[in-house]
């Protein structure tokens, strides 16, 4: 129901960064192997959703201030962010690109079994796919693409990421939607406001 107050969080899961370097890599080599690969560094590196990935046109990849980015990417609800692309998921997307000679258009195409890229482009369902196959091959069950969308976030957070810059990131316009993907909850034990401390005035002599 439209305007009515969501009580508790949606259940995810969430990647560590182990299973998450295993899943990555876990594809190479041939040249399917590389467009899996780089999906799936997309994926985890760069927090996109699954239609956001299937779309992805290879004219948005740009540099912006000396760093490779994903250019006025348009999301859900229309709203427009520029994503900031690891080196590590740069270099995936290199291996891609240059295999399957993709210099525009959309970035992502199907294959056929001896090899050849053809087509302008793939369908929500194959990310789909592709995640669950490459899961149940490292032994993940249950993770969906967005799984991976929680993972980027929660990674990027428990590598001292400021929330505000992750809200950016992933393109929210409620920080509180970004809490909910992190699976945040208060430090009581460890509070943020015990870093910093307001030294006392000392006064002088009269």
């Amino acid at each position: 129901m439209k305007g009515a107050k969501q009580l508790g969080h949606r259940s995810g899961n969430w990647l560590s960064l182990e299973q998450s370097s295993c899943l990555v890599n876990c594809a190479s080599g041939e040249r399917l192997q590389r467009r899996d690969c780089a999906m799936l560094a997309i994926l985890v590196g760069c927090g996109l959703r699954r239609a956001e990935l299937a779309n992805l046109p290879f004219e948005k990849i740009q540099i912006r201030q000396g760093h490779w980015v994903i250019v006025d990417l348009i999301g859900k609800g229309g709203h427009v962010r520029t994503i900031p692309i690891p080196h590590w998921v740069k270099d995936k997307l290199d291996h891609w690109t240059s295999a399957a000679e993709i210099n525009g258009g959309r970035v992502f195409r199907a294959i056929r079994k001896n090899g050849a890229v053809w087509g302008d482009g793939i369908g929500e369902n194959v990310v789909w796919h592709l995640v669950n196959r490459y899961c149940c091959s490292v032994g993940l069950e249950h993770v969906a693409p967005h799984d991976l969308r929680r993972t980027c976030a929660k990674l990027c957070h428990t590598s001292g990421g400021e929330l505000e810059q992750i809200q950016f990131l992933l393109g929210h316009v409620s920080v509180q939607t970004t809490e909910r993907y992190l699976g945040c909850k208060q430090n009581l034990s460890h509070p943020v406001n015990d870093r910093f401390e307001i030294a006392p005035v000392i006064a002088g002599p009269d």
